[in-house]
């Protein structure tokens, strides 16, 4: 039934799409089909002498600060750390715990990684980051031998013509794309489920979920099998995956890394960032995906806002005198688990020296929650706008419309929706708004509004802090592909809706289950945060390598 208006939509699929309190990005918000699992691509040859328990050593908790060292000293070769990582893969992805994270390795890795070391020998080094493996989230394009679709079997023909503009910067600054990371597909509503890799699982706990939609990016960077990752996030996809998977993830302000080349969530809130162990190995990498891009109109707000460099503000007692604010109502409350873990971070705040200010709450939180229309409408325009222009200028043989991909996973629904329907996809595909009309250009100004001028830059001015503090969410559920993910609560909202800066950092356990708290700013607040955040994480070390706890082992 084409030409849907916003009366037409029942209030279920309105809340399925958004995921309001999901902490999931705009794919996982979908809640659609959700096919048996598929191998993913790993490298072919024989399997690595390497055991598991060895292998979980070595250099998989290794910083990429440090591995930059090891290389500069001679001590590594890029070609040495990129046969780990695909060892690693080899071990950990399909055999062994299977965390279904990687959905293919790059056929070129070692190669390039070969010619990275030629380069350093030679004394030629691209960039800051000259021969360092990375994983790239599977709705990030790739002009290469990998493949780039978004998790789906029906765009394994898609071709892009370029690199997405990051992709570039990372290739520019040296590093090796190592593979392409699982995630919530399109017809998904178990996070980190897609057509090509399966279910991905938590390291920590492998009946667990690792919560959003850059889960294959969070559980990758958890377990060692890369130096780090790029993920991306529409409402919570970097936040909640790193949040479940004691890693460090930045939300970048919306415009501060260019999205050309990404699978389109929605243009108001869609932002690209990195997956990291440690804060500063996350400054690192954010200063190399930042800057203007003219394909990208939201790029020209960073002009002289951005910086390349982020770790000068790497600042040892980076808390010392900042003020704090600590939320307390609507994105906290929800988790008696999760405010024990936050009030712990409240105290190490105090003994850092930060100024903490209590009940520093955000005053339109209730109705962020509650009033789903404008949101709704801003993000199913724009999901219907740009998927649709994404699908048709994309090379290759594969659906050219969002109608398309209906129709293929209606001819291959004995996989493709096996598990859930596509209501939420057709939904889009028959929604009649555009970006030109008066209702859309309204709803945008709304939600800005109340995200922004009436939410998170009122309780900054309100209660005079540098920044707010909360939980990212509560310890993570166990997954499952017959309802899909429950209705969650977390940090994601906000700053998702107001396309404002947030940063997770690893910030204790409970019952084996990591727990995160996230510091959040106003718009291009990236150098205040990450000094924040780093001040905490060498305050309170918490993260903790992966345990790979088994389905019947504890919780």
């Amino acid at each position: 039934m084409a030409g849907k208006h916003l009366s037409d939509i029942p209030e279920i699929h309105r809340r399925r799409l958004l995921g309001l309190g999901a902490a999931v990005a705009a794919p996982a918000m979908l809640g659609l089909g959700m096919p048996r699992a598929r191998a993913a691509v790993v490298p072919d040859r024989a399997a690595p002498a390497r055991s598991l328990l060895a292998s979980r050593g070595g250099l998989a908790e290794t910083s990429i600060t440090d591995l930059l060292k090891q290389l500069a000293a001679g001590k590594l070769t890029s070609v040495q750390l990129t046969r780990f990582y695909l060892d690693r893969i080899a071990e950990l992805n399909l055999a062994g715990p299977a965390l279904h994270a990687v959905l293919e390795t790059n056929p070129e890795a070692l190669k390039l990684a070969a010619q990275l070391d030629a380069e350093r020998k030679a004394g030629k080094l691209r960039g800051v980051l000259h021969g360092i493996p990375l994983l790239i989230k599977d709705n990030i394009g790739t002009a290469d031998k990998m493949h780039s679709t978004n998790g789906l079997r029906a765009l394994m023909g898609a071709r892009p013509a370029h690199d997405a503009t990051v992709v570039a910067r990372l290739r520019a600054a040296g590093a090796i794309p190592l593979g392409k990371a699982n995630l919530t597909s399109l017809v998904s509503s178990s996070s980190g489920y897609s057509q090509r890799g399966g279910q991905t699982r938590n390291p920590y706990k492998l009946d667990r979920s690792p919560n959003g939609s850059s889960a294959g990016p969070a559980a990758a960077t958890a377990a060692g099998l890369c130096a780090g990752a790029i993920g991306t996030e529409t409402i919570g996809s970097i936040l909640g995956p790193s949040g479940a998977n004691s890693v460090v993830g930045i939300r970048p302000t919306t415009g501060l890394t260019s999205r050309t080349g990404m699978f389109p969530g929605a243009r108001s809130f869609d932002t690209i960032g990195p997956i990291c162990r440690t804060v500063a190995d996350a400054a690192l990498l954010l200063g190399v995906l930042t800057g203007v891009d003219p394909t990208d109109t939201a790029t020209a707000a960073s002009a002289g806002k951005f910086h390349s460099d982020y770790t000068p503000f790497l600042k040892p007692g980076g808390l010392k005198g900042a003020r704090i604010g600590i939320t307390r109502e609507v994105f906290a409350g929800y988790s008696a688990h999760a405010d024990a873990v936050a009030q712990q971070a409240v105290e190490v705040l105090k003994n850092a020296g930060a100024v903490v200010v209590d009940n520093a709450n955000i005053p339109t939180a209730e109705k962020m929650m509650s009033d789903l229309d404008a949101a709704f409408i801003v993000q199913i325009t724009e999901m219907k706008h740009d998927i649709e222009s994404y699908l048709a200028r994309t090379p290759g043989d594969h659906p050219r419309s969002i109608a398309e991909l209906v129709a293929y996973n209606k001819a291959h629904a004995d996989t493709e929706l096996e598990y859930f329907d596509q209501n939420i996809l057709q939904t889009v595909a028959d929604y009649a708004g555009k970006p030109s009309d008066a209702e859309y250009k309204k709803a945008v100004a709304t939600v800005r509004r109340v995200a922004r001028d009436e939410g998170i830059d009122a309780a900054l001015k309100n209660h005079r802090v540098d920044a707010l503090m909360m939980p990212t969410g509560a310890p993570t559920w166990k997954i499952d592909l017959v309802n899909g993910d429950p209705q969650i609560m977390g940090s994601a909202i906000p700053v998702g809706y107001a396309g404002y800066a947030a940063i997770n950092v690893p910030a204790g356990f409970v019952h084996g289950l990591p727990v995160g708290i996230t510091f959040m700013g106003t718009a291009w607040s990236e150098p205040q945060l990450i000094r924040f955040a780093h001040g905490f994480e060498q305050a309170h070390p918490a993260r903790r390598a992966p345990t790979f706890t088994p389905p019947g082992v504890g919780l």
